[in-house]
């Protein structure tokens, strides 16, 4: 593979999966973390499609942890699709590259560090006197965990520094507040976003240094949000922060045809041909006022939601036990008395002709906790989804805008960025036909 910034080829010797050369941890520059991470990357395997395998024992080692690998390569990337793991990182950068040709370089360094990260193995060693190759956090070897690294580009990145304003997504826009929101620009926006979800803390903390630490020649951090999924208690879909079971209303990720519909941009369509196999990816932070709902009466705190907080059922279902798979029923309900008007699931989805092309997007979102050493709780919810248009989402969130839960929740920061397209092999990388 020939090296965008030397134009020459790297040698064949940094494609060994454990001996490649790789400098200080520390001290790395952009061009060294790109050519070590592609080195390590290639001895971890391809898969064109998203699965779910099994990682054993390392070669050369004699006990290590099994975890399970979600495969980096595929016409997607993971973790939009993929079952939502229990801990995530969301990480906004500014994009700091001189050039062109050295934003195409951040990118290959993130698919590089993504590939090795996402399979596992052993860093370089690095003489005992020198800055360690890893962060440790994990031990000797870096397991996978179900670590996946999802990529979005947001709207500033197409204005005119790096000649890419013609070839941006359609839809793709700049977050501005709805009615109630109090966004914090300090929060909000930026070029590219990183999502960084795994099955436990140690693994997302590890790529978050390990990809602040290679990018950091090129991007500078804006903002992060740190998210967790609670268990699902007692079962079904797990609770958010005010007790209520979230995520109940998506489509199924496995039905191919739905996913086509409803969330993957398609070739041929009003976006530019390379975002085909990508998707609009929104994040927004939405604060929770938690001292001020726990004084609210479970019976109203319900009919603001439409649901029962034991159950996740219909407002007409009675039981604990009752299904959260029940469909609401609005159409012998026209003034709202048993799911209000203004209750947030059914402004979500009113379930009218009007709205239909407007109720469904996919979410996958996560919980987060920002209170340690702050006068005041500041708990409050990730909310994540994905959707094959923006305005799906927009036109959605407006109509949220008189919502009944409007006095308990503040958004206060996140943005809209559209998720890249897979990597398909180990010549591709991110971005690739967007900056080609």
């Amino acid at each position: 593979m020939e090296n965008v910034m030397t134009g020459k080829a790297y040698p064949d010797e940094e494609w060994s999966g454990a001996g490649c050369p790789m400098g200080a941890f520390a001290r790395r520059t952009l061009l060294q973390g790109t050519a070590a991470g592609l080195a390590v990357g290639a001895a971890g395997g391809t898969a064109l499609r998203e699965g779910v395998t099994v990682a054993g024992t390392p070669a050369g080692a004699t006990t290590e942890a099994k975890s399970r690998t979600i495969p980096f390569h595929g016409y997607y990337q993971a973790g939009i699709a993929t079952p939502p793991q229990q801990d995530a990182v969301f990480v906004s950068l500014d994009v700091t590259a001189a050039s062109r040709r050295e934003l195409t370089e951040l990118f290959r360094t993130l698919t590089a560090r993504a590939r090795f990260l996402t399979a596992g193995g052993r860093p370089p060693k690095t003489p005992s006197t020198a800055a360690p190759s890893s962060t440790g956090i994990l031990g000797p070897t870096v397991v996978a965990d179900g670590l996946t690294l999802t990529v979005g580009v947001g709207a500033s990145l197409f204005d005119d520094r790096y000649g890419l304003r013609a070839r941006k997504p359609v839809q793709l826009v700049t977050m501005t507040p709805f009615r109630h929101d109090d966004l914090d620009p300090a929060l909000s926006q930026g070029d590219l976003l990183v999502q960084i979800c795994a099955d436990h803390r140690d693994t997302t903390v590890n790529a978050l240094l390990d990809i602040l630490t290679h990018t950091k020649s090129a991007a500078r951090l804006r903002w992060r949000i740190d998210g967790q999924r609670n268990p699902e208690r007692p079962v079904g879909v797990r609770r958010d922060w005010f007790g209520f079971k979230d995520g109940i209303a998506n489509p199924d990720t496995t039905n191919a045809a739905k996913m086509d519909q409803v969330v993957w941009v398609q070739p041929q369509s009003a976006e530019p041909a390379w975002a085909a196999g990508g998707t609009y990816h929104v994040v927004r932070i939405v604060h929770f006022f938690i001292e001020a709902w726990q004084k609210v009466p479970v019976a109203q705190q319900e009919r603001i939601f439409g649901r029962r907080k034991a159950s996740g059922a219909p407002i007409y279902a009675q039981g604990e036990n009752d299904s959260d798979l029940l469909d609401p029923i609005y159409t012998n309900d026209p003034q709202g008395l048993i799911t209000p008007l203004d209750s947030h699931i059914r402004l979500a989805n009113p379930q009218t002709p009007q709205t239909a092309a407007t109720s469904t997007i996919l979410r996958r979102s996560y919980d987060y906790d920002r209170s340690p050493n702050l006068p005041e709780l500041d708990m409050g919810h990730a909310f994540i989804c994905f959707q094959q248009e923006l305005e799906t989402y927009i036109a959605m969130q407006t109509r949220l805008e008189g919502e009944a839960l409007v006095p308990y929740i503040s958004p206060r920061g996140g943005g809209y960025f559209f998720a890249l397209p897979g990597v398909r092999d180990d010549s591709d990388y991110y971005a690739r036909r967007l900056l080609t």
